[in-house]
Formats: structure tokens, C-alpha cells, sequence
């Protein structure tokens, strides 16, 4: 994790005190289980809980146990009993280590799952609330970065709704997937626990029981989980890219928000650079490279190895955390994006007209010219305005063999940026629905 790019509170999810109080959590639902099943006395479990819950696990004596034991839960367990007492040889009955890991990684995932989920719904009203400002703002849309036709900025933010929306979808998803929990000892058999505990902890945690463990949870859950999170990326990619070409110099249709005294350049001072959206792009390919080594994780030697465990060491936080610093700052940036009407409107007239083609094209087929030949018609006008400077309706008007298919007024009609803008509210009532 890189402080410079994480937030406080998904950070705290992956401290190593959040990790070992869910450990002894773990173990303590475990306890209360097996006292339950008539496996170890109540009373045991009852102390486990008042000794090992009032307890500050002091983390650098952990470590000092972990590196005599070389077992990082063993010295655990040994830190924890010195809290307990004799009471605590009762704790970690039948289980195994990855019983603890594994659950407790899962849970973690879980609560990161809901803060990038809230991160998600105020992405969704930011894109919102600027969709519908510019609801009916005229834009030119472009193709390979080329004008096309014409849409509108407000069209332009529903889409990335939309597509924010499916990452919402598939986020709820994948924290469905990955909320198990695995007690059921070595090799998965539950030979030395009986299967009722695990069911206890599960509930205990908001987890559901894994169907069947191999000792380990299955690594395809967790694969499921970071490719989404790595696609959630590159929409966020998708729109900084988008945001990023809008406000180059030539384009300038919109831009990140400059404060007051906010700097562009060390060398030049009239810069102002899309550095939030430039940050954006990079964060996102890291997210996403996570997600071939989640995917490696899955093949593990037969009931289980640990050469996921270092892997995950390194995703599970890093992935979450640059998650959630990059789906704040793009609110930010959506929140606060400075939108210029007027430069849309210069640019799609920068071309006389030009973007109008395809209407004169369709209009020239219905009148009985064939399409090879209107499409000739069509682009040769076309080549006038790219090549001179040419106003494009006036070189159709100029056209006989233009005027000979369609009138005047016919033509001048297919220049009326009304017609492009005409389902827009159909587009937004799909997004946003009725209420729109």
C-alpha cells in the first residue's frame, strides 16, 4: 500500500490488529460452537471470550514468537494465550491454519467489498446529477477521435452511469462469491471438527459455509473477485481517458477542476493538466495487474499449498485500497468538472456543417439514387470542406446532381441538430428509468 493513495478506513481493514481480532474472532465463535457440541466446557469458552476480547494483541510480540516458530498463526495463538490462561489449550480444536487464514481473509474482503460498494453509489449520484445538467447539451460526438455526429455531454455521462451501474452489479456479485468461510480441518474432511461449527462461525461472521474445502477455500472465488475489481479499474480508465482528451488544448470541452493556487508546472505557469485523470489511468493498471496472479492462485497442489499466500499478501490490500482512493477521486473529479458549452458548440461547427453527411446520404438513397453513387455524391462535398475550408451545405447547394434528386429545403432540413438529439430522453428513461 502507498499512503500517497489510500484512504483511512479501507487501510484499517488490512492493519494487522484488524487481522488478529478477527482471528481471535474466529476462534472464539469456534469455541462457542464446540462448548455447544459438549467438545470443551463452557466455561471455557466464556473466559476464552472475557480474556481474549479485553485483550491488545501487541503485534510486535507476534513477531518476536513468529520468528522463533516460523508459523505466524501458531505464534498467534501463543501471544493469545498468555491473555487466556490454561483455558486456552481449548481453543483451535481440530482446526487448521488455513481454517483462520482463509476465513479471515474473506471476511476482509467482504468489508472491503462494502466500502468500495459505497464508493460506487457516490460515483453513481455524481454521474447522475451532471448527466441530467447536461442533459440536452449538444456535443460532437467522435469515432478513431474523428467528429462524427452529433450527441450530448449529458449522453455521454449516462453511459458512464450505466456502465458504473454494471460494475455495481458485479461487485455484489463477486462479494457474494467470496464470502465463505472454511472450518473444517486438515484436508477439508472434517474429521476432528464437526461440520455444525463451521456453520456456527459462518453465521457468527455474515459468511456461508463452503460447500467443500480443501483445507483451503477455492481459489476461482477469489479470481472472480479481482478480475472484477480489475474491470471496475478499467471503466474508471475508460472515463479518465475520455475526461483526459476532453480537455486537451485543442479540444477543451472539459476539464478537471483548478483550484486557487494549485500549480500545473514547475517549468511553464499558464499549465493546467489533467494530472487527476492522468493518476487515474495508472492506478487502474495496477488494480488490473492483480488480477493475473489471483488467477494464477488457482491451481494449487492437490488439497492445498501456500504459494497463494504470498500473492495474496500483496493483492488483497493493495487491490481494495487503490481501489477505493481511485473510485473517491474520480467522484471528485465527476463532482467538480468544469463543462464548456460554448467550446462544444465552436467545435461542432468547426467543420461547416460537416457532420451532417450522413443525413444527406440517407435523404439522397430515398430519393431514388443509388447508394454507391449518393455516398459519391456525399463525400465529394465532403472532401471540399476537410481539404478548403469549404461550407458544406453551400457545396451542396452548388451540386447539381445533388439539387436534382433533393430541393433546397430539403437539404437545409438535414441540418437541423434537433434531429440527432430527438431520443435522448428514450436513452436516459433506459438509464435512469421512469423517473427521468
Amino acid at each position: 500500500m502507498i499512503p500517497r493513495y489510500a484512504r483511512p478506513e479501507m487501510v484499517s481493514i488490512w492493519s494487522q490488529e484488524t487481522k488478529f481480532r478477527i482471528w481471535f474472532e474466529i476462534e472464539a465463535h469456534a469455541c462457542d460452537a464446540l462448548a455447544e457440541l459438549g467438545v470443551i466446557p463452557k466455561e471455557a469458552a466464556k473466559t476464552i471470550w472475557e480474556k481474549g476480547g479485553a485483550a491488545t494483541f501487541d503485534v510486535a510480540r507476534i513477531d518476536e514468537i513468529e520468528r522463533e516458530t516460523k508459523h505466524d498463526v501458531i505464534a498467534f495463538l501463543t501471544h493469545l494465550a498468555e491473555f487466556v490462561g490454561p483455558d486456552s489449550r481449548f481453543i483451535h480444536q481440530g482446526m487448521t491454519s488455513s481454517d483462520v487464514l482463509d476465513t479471515c481473509f474473506n471476511v476482509q474482503l467482504v468489508r472491503a467489498s462494502d466500502l468500495l460498494l459505497a464508493d460506487l453509489d457516490a460515483l453513481l449520484a455524481a454521474l447522475k446529477r451532471r448527466a441530467f445538467e447536461y442533459k440536452d447539451t449538444v456535443t460532437i460526438g467522435r469515432s478513431h477521435g474523428i467528429h462524427a455526429e452529433p450527441t450530448t455531454f449529458g449522453v455521454k455521462l449516462a453511459l458512464a452511469y450505466a456502465e458504473f451501474d454494471r460494475c455495481r452489479k458485479r461487485l455484489v456479485a463477486a462479494r457474494e462469491e467470496i464470502a465463505t468461510c472454511a472450518i473444517s480441518g486438515a484436508v477439508g474432511t472434517f474429521a476432528n471438527i464437526d461440520p455444525r461449527v463451521e456453520e456456527h462461525v459462518a453465521a457468527a461472521l455474515g459468511l456461508q459455509p463452503e460447500p467443500v474445502s480443501t483445507q483451503v477455500i477455492p481459489r476461482d472465488r477469489h479470481a472472480m473477485y479481482f478480475a472484477t475489481l480489475g474491470v471496475i479499474a478499467s471503466s474508471i480508465e475508460r472515463l479518465a481517458t475520455e475526461i483526459r482528451h476532453l480537455q486537451r488544448t485543442e479540444v477543451l470541452e472539459a476539464e478537471e477542476y483548478f483550484a486557487p493556487g494549485q500549480k500545473g508546472s514547475s517549468a511553464m505557469p499558464h499549465k493546467r493538466n489533467p494530472v487527476l485523470t492522468e493518476n487515474l489511468t495508472g492506478l487502474a493498471r495496477m488494480v488490473r495487474a492483480f488480477a493475473i496472479p489471483a488467477m494464477e492462485n488457482v491451481a494449487l497442489w492437490h488439497e492445498r499449498d501456500i504459494s497463494h499466500s504470498s500473492v495474496e499478501r500483496y493483492i488483497g490490500p493493495d487491490a481494495t485500497v487503490t481501489l477505493d482512493f481511485a473510485l473517491a477521486r474520480l467522484t471528485g473529479v465527476i463532482d467538480k468538472l468544469l463543462v464548456y458549452p460554448e467550446r462544444m458548440d465552436k467545435n461542432l461547427n468547426q467543420f461547416k456543417g460537416l457532420v451532417h453527411s450522413q443525413r444527406v446520404l440517407l435523404a439522397l438513397t430515398q430519393a431514388g439514387v443509388s447508394r454507391e453513387d449518393a455516398y459519391r455524391l456525399v463525400q465529394r462535398n465532403a472532401m471540399k470542406v476537410w481539404e478548403h475550408g469549404a461550407d458544406f451545405l453551400a457545396e451542396l447547394l452548388s451540386d447539381k446532381d445533388v439539387t436534382a434528386a433533393l430541393s433546397e429545403d430539403e437539404i437545409r432540413e438535414k441540418f437541423d441538430l434537433g434531429y440527432h438529439t430527438k431520443h435522448v430522453d428514450t436513452i436516459f428513461t433506459r438509464v435512469f428509468g421512469a423517473a427521468a
